[in-house]
């Protein structure tokens, strides 16, 4: 595997990705990667290694700008809610990471698909619903609030793995994505693990209290869905 950063900009602004590269020629797949609430981080940069594994193109991009990272609560909340509130502004970004995506050597434009994780697994999600040209797109206990209505039948499938206890995406909210992708005619799904909660995926996620708890078992079983997903998308 190789290891790469790119700088690019967007609204006058620079953004920093980085890239994992598997070994062997191409063209190969490749997957953008959206952050968590922190900003891109090395939850996020294992994430691209191991998708680099797995003989993908892994990219984590960056949504807020260089060195523009959450240390707490207050200020990962004060990174997300400008673009959460901005939708248009959040749509820039992810259209400009997602074209550093395919404007990479050795990718194989037929073969893209994006996840996230947190916020960034409802950034993946709108990534499709954006209509951007690729096959899937994954969200790990993502957000689920619907937001700004988008009128685009999502070229790519979604797949929407979900804490049943998440209390950052409640039965509500479920509901309502599930009603908006009959509206929108997406193709979708969801899996769901019984008495899991919000950032089942990371280690350092402790605070049961705040439902905010790993989960070994729906982080491995998250994993397997996901790499089914995308190798039954790319083949």
């Amino acid at each position: 595997m190789t290891t790469e950063l790119l700088e690019y900009r967007e609204g006058g602004q620079t953004f920093e990705a980085l890239i994992e590269r598997p070994t062997g020629a191409g063209p190969h797949p490749a997957i953008m990667i959206c952050h968590a609430w922190g900003g891109r981080d090395a939850f996020v940069e294992d994430k691209a290694r191991r998708l680099a594994a797995l003989g993908y193109i892994g990219v984590a991009v960056d949504l807020y700008g260089v060195g523009k990272r959450g240390t707490d609560v207050a200020s990962c909340q004060a990174l997300m809610m400008p673009l959460i509130n901005d939708p248009p502004l959040l749509r820039r970004r992810l259209e400009a990471s997602f074209e550093v995506v395919r404007g990479l050597a050795g990718v194989d434009h037929a073969r893209l698909g994006t996840m996230g994780y947190c916020f960034g697994g409802m950034c993946s999600i709108l990534s499709a619903r954006m209509g951007l040209d690729q096959r899937g797109a994954v969200s790990f206990h993502g957000l689920l609030k619907i937001g700004e209505p988008l009128a685009t039948k999502p070229k790519a499938r979604i797949l929407v793995l979900h804490g049943q206890d998440d209390p950052m995406a409640p039965p509500a909210d479920v509901g309502a994505f599930a009603a908006e992708m009959k509206r929108i005619d997406a193709t979708w799904s969801l899996e769901s693990y019984a008495g899991v909660q919000h950032a089942f995926t990371n280690p350092a996620a402790q605070d049961g209290a705040s439902g905010m708890l790993y989960d070994e078992t729906a982080d491995r079983r998250s994993w397997l869905a996901m790499t089914r997903f995308f190798a039954d998308l790319f083949g």
